[in-house]
């Protein structure tokens, strides 16, 4: 490397890792499982010095927190939420209904279609690729990964996390951003790693290592000993931020254990697994509406349910085939706005749900499976939209866009619909931050302050 690129590279560094190999929240390590929690509670992070906020958009700030599903492996939007009978090849059992004026799988999805009402399914939304990491990264980011400052993007989740960062309560000790099922989330980007997803997968008995071998007394006194030895290096440290930014985890962390709230949130019984399907996506869902019931903090929860990649046996009764993941959803994803509507919690929570693109249309393979194929849906629920209806449509075998049914007249892409999130969270999605490791700018919804993406509004009526 020459003497001008080396004094560039110095100038502005950058860790080149890519999301999926970034170091994660571990089950086996305490500290690193609860390390997201600092900011959450205790990070000291000036948004104003490092966001200049863009003209004023008009936001719908209706919803309060998002939980955000996604069906990794690309589910087929012909067979789920933009049904097409295809004569000789689609089952008669999806037993297709009207309601609401929307064709209904009622074979796969029995329960959903009592929630039909409360759903909005997009059915004009378009991906744009068809490789699965590229794909999952795309809607998680809501831009390209491979584009300038695609490798250090945060979440959304992320992004939601240090914005409502403000709003948190004196004493709320959940993180903002949490994870569930999915150990290749994408994480913080650029951002401080206090904004990091907070990574587990749910089991009856709740969060791990939140009490200590010698009891929760000798705890204290080790715990009280380490701070009167060394707090004096922790706080307003001689050596800078490191120190400090430790005993933040260290406070986080020791919030965590022996909580009542935090068992309470994580923990469940198993009647209410088998409520929620008893399987670990039901699971998840359950104790995401545990979290949100709690109001520790948590703004943002991602759920994933794998297993929809199905270039064979779409059809089976047995594997992962539509009827088998559908049962999982359907379970899972009912119970869940049964309860989250009894206690009021719908109302300002945004439900997305959708994949990293579709499957191809009509007939299937010769392997009896379907293909990667660009056209897809998005289904949401909650935070103040208006359900019971389609927005867009595709032609007979949903091909591709027919009526795109919003007023940009065109196909949904993933940066509308994180538009779309930010906005009924009440943040400006025309917001650029300058703290990005270039200094570039990084732009929340990029090209929106150009126009070029926007919330669809068209899903609060």
């Amino acid at each position: 490397m020459n003497e001008k690129n080396s004094k560039l590279a110095a100038s502005y560094p950058s860790h080149h890792i890519p999301f999926y190999a970034r170091p994660h929240v571990s089950r086996r390590n305490f500290f690193g499982l609860t390390a997201g929690l600092a900011g959450g509670m205790l990070a000291s992070t000036n948004l104003n010095a490092q966001v200049v906020q863009a003209p004023q958009a008009s936001l719908k700030n209706t919803a309060k927190n998002v939980v955000f599903i996604l069906l990794t492996g690309a589910p087929s939007h012909t067979d789920t939420f933009d049904l097409k009978m295809i004569d000789g090849t689609t089952p008669k059992t999806f037993n297709p209904t009207m309601i609401n004026g929307v064709q209904w799988n009622t074979g796969v999805f029995p329960k959903l279609a009592n929630y039909v009402p409360d759903l909005a399914l997009l059915r004009s939304v378009r991906s744009w690729n068809l490789q699965h990491t590229l794909g999952q990264m795309w809607v998680q980011i809501g831009r390209n990964p491979g584009a300038v400052l695609g490798d250090v993007a945060p979440n959304i989740g992320s992004m939601i996390a240090i914005e409502k960062l403000s709003e948190r309560k004196k004493g709320q000790v959940f993180p903002g951003f949490l994870s569930f099922n999915n150990s290749q989330v994408i994480g913080s980007g650029f951002l401080s790693s206090a904004y990091e997803p907070f990574k587990t997968v749910p089991t009856a008995t709740g969060l791990p290592n939140t009490t200590h071998a010698d009891g929760a007394g000798r705890l204290d006194d080790k715990y009280n000993l380490m701070m009167s030895l060394d707090s004096n290096l922790r706080i307003d440290s001689p050596y800078g931020d490191g120190p400090g930014d430790y005993a933040d985890f260290y406070s986080a962390a020791r919030g965590l254990m022996y909580n009542p709230v935090v068992n309470k949130a994580f923990t469940f019984s198993t009647a209410d697994s088998v409520r929620y399907g008893n399987t670990t996506f039901g699971q998840a869902l359950l104790v995401a509406k545990q979290v949100l019931e709690a109001d520790q903090g948590t703004r943002y929860i991602q759920v994933s349910l794998g297993g929809w990649d199905m270039h064979t046996n779409i059809y089976g009764a047995n594997g992962n085939s539509i009827f088998t993941m559908g049962k999982q959803l359907d379970d899972g994803l009912s119970e869940f706005l049964k309860d989250m509507k009894a206690n009021g919690k719908l109302n300002d929570t945004l439900v997305v749900m959708m994949g990293e693109f579709g499957r191809t249309v009509g007939a299937i393979t010769a392997a009896g499976g379907r293909d990667h194929y660009l056209q897809q849906f998005c289904v949401m629920a909650g935070g103040g939209i208006k359900g019971g209806r389609a927005i867009g449509s595709t032609d007979a075998r949903g091909g591709a866009t027919d009526d795109p049914g919003w007023s940009e007249q065109r196909d949904i892409r993933p940066e509308d619909i994180e538009a779309s999130i930010y906005s009924a969270m009440g943040v400006n999605y025309l917001s650029i931050r300058y703290d990005d490791p270039f200094k570039r700018g990084f732009e929340y919804v990029p090209g929106a302050k150009d126009g070029i993406y926007k919330p669809i509004n068209e899903l609060w009526g």
